[in-house]
């Protein structure tokens, strides 16, 4: 990648950062092109060379998103509490490093149940870690190391969780990683 392009992506990342802090803070349809052109020192008319639309920027956000919620789906779902501890432990190592990642979190969820437009909305629901993480978590039952219950509302409660704690997080950056181990809890069999 040349130095041009390279400015160019960093640019970009910057704008979706800015962009990310706004929906958070403001929702999407209190934000403006021109609050996030200005956010990120630019002209609105430079903005647009970036991302044609709102929508378009939205929808870039919430691409992330599904990208980070389906990279648990490469680690090894042979050792289910392994598999969950890993997961947690990955999150929460890399959201110490990015402090962005909570506000996805947020973004996602709302994108997934408010007044997003049909095309983003669309993209955020086609993440489905519930049933994914549910399948693992019944591979456990039959092991004999998951708590013996319904696996989706299991997985669904572990979930909850997860964005209550980044929830919390995004309100608070100063916080401490959570002990995954509190999470896990939820669904291990004791």
């Amino acid at each position: 990648m040349g130095i041009r392009q390279e400015q160019r992506e960093q640019r970009r990342w910057q704008i979706l950062r800015y962009a990310l802090d706004l929906f958070v803070r403001q929702g999407y349809q209190e934000t403006t092109i021109s609050q996030i052109a200005e956010a990120a020192s630019m002209s609105t008319g430079l903005m647009f060379h970036y991302f044609p639309s709102k929508e378009d920027l939205y929808l870039a956000l919430v691409s992330i998103g599904v990208e980070g919620a389906n990279a648990p789906k490469e680690l090894t779902a042979d050792e289910p509490l392994a598999y969950f501890r890993s997961l947690l432990t990955g999150l929460f190592s890399f959201t110490e490093n990015e402090p962005w990642v909570p506000q996805l979190f947020i973004l996602m969820a709302r994108a997934q149940r408010e007044g997003a437009p049909p095309a983003v909305r669309e993209r955020a629901l086609s993440v489905d870690q519930i049933a994914y993480s549910a399948r693992i978590i019944q591979h456990g039952q039959e092991m004999g190391i998951m708590r013996q219950a319904d696996p989706n509302a299991l997985s669904r409660t572990f979930w909850a969780a997860v964005q209550g704690a980044m929830e919390q997080w995004a309100s608070h950056p100063e916080m401490d990683a959570p002990d995954p181990e509190w999470l896990l809890g939820i669904l291990i069999d004791r």
